[in-house]
């Protein structure tokens, strides 16, 4: 078995004196999809938000790649792509700039040969071409939605963390989504991703929340 690409030992999250996950232990490892299924306040975005380095409100210990987290820091971020239920994007530049801004921040020259073909070609795929160069102000919501799953595919990260991906996005865009997800995985990329929506994937494990007093189940 090869490394875990992320892992969690003993994690404890608790909010408003309310105990929602209680000694939390799984691994995920590379090529693998993680569904965290659980109701309403049962706690699934405080976790993706932990998992991310976005919230410190937990004990316990999260590990990228066999160490701790917090000691590879810059290494973990550089290689994660999270997507939450904010958009993310910049209202007043338009989808193509939010791109090149977004991979700017992630270290991609923007002197990269074939970066903009590569940016085009993305707006193309989620449904936005001929919208490259609108303001992302003017954009319905589910297209505003669509810069932003942009990402998906010119971002380098090995670990996609999906909150809600498919809200605000049609039929069409449903199917391109799993089957993104699914090219991710069989690349020997991994993801862990909320949804109400039923995963068409060849194999998922799926983490269930909400079972009371923080405790968890795993099947």
């Amino acid at each position: 078995m090869t490394t875990a690409l992320l892992q969690t030992v003993k994690l404890f999250c608790e909010r408003d004196d309310r105990v929602l996950i209680r000694d939390l232990d799984f691994t995920l490892h590379p090529g693998e999809v993680m569904q965290i299924e659980g109701p309403n306040g049962s706690g699934k975005t405080t976790l993706l938000r932990i998992l991310c380095g976005l919230s410190d409100d937990y004990e316990g210990d999260i590990r990228w790649q066999g160490e701790a987290r917090h000691q590879v820091d810059s290494r973990f971020r550089s290689d994660t792509l999270y997507f939450g239920h904010l958009t993310g994007v910049k209202f007043s530049l338009s989808p193509r700039e939010n791109l090149r801004w977004i991979l700017q921040l992630k270290g991609v020259s923007p002197k990269l040969a074939g970066l903009d073909e590569r940016i085009d070609q993305a707006l193309k795929s989620v449904g936005l071409h001929s919208y490259e160069d609108v303001p992302v102000y003017s954009l319905s919501a589910g297209q505003k939605r669509r810069v932003a799953l942009a990402r998906l595919f010119v971002e380098p990260a090995r670990l996609w963390v999906l909150d809600e991906p498919f809200t605000a996005i049609d039929r069409k865009g449903v199917e391109q989504l799993e089957g993104l997800i699914q090219s991710h995985a069989e690349m020997g990329g991994s993801v862990l991703i909320t949804t109400h929506h039923a995963l068409e994937l060849s194999a998922i494990r799926k983490l269930q929340l909400g079972l009371g007093k923080g405790t968890w189940r795993i099947h």
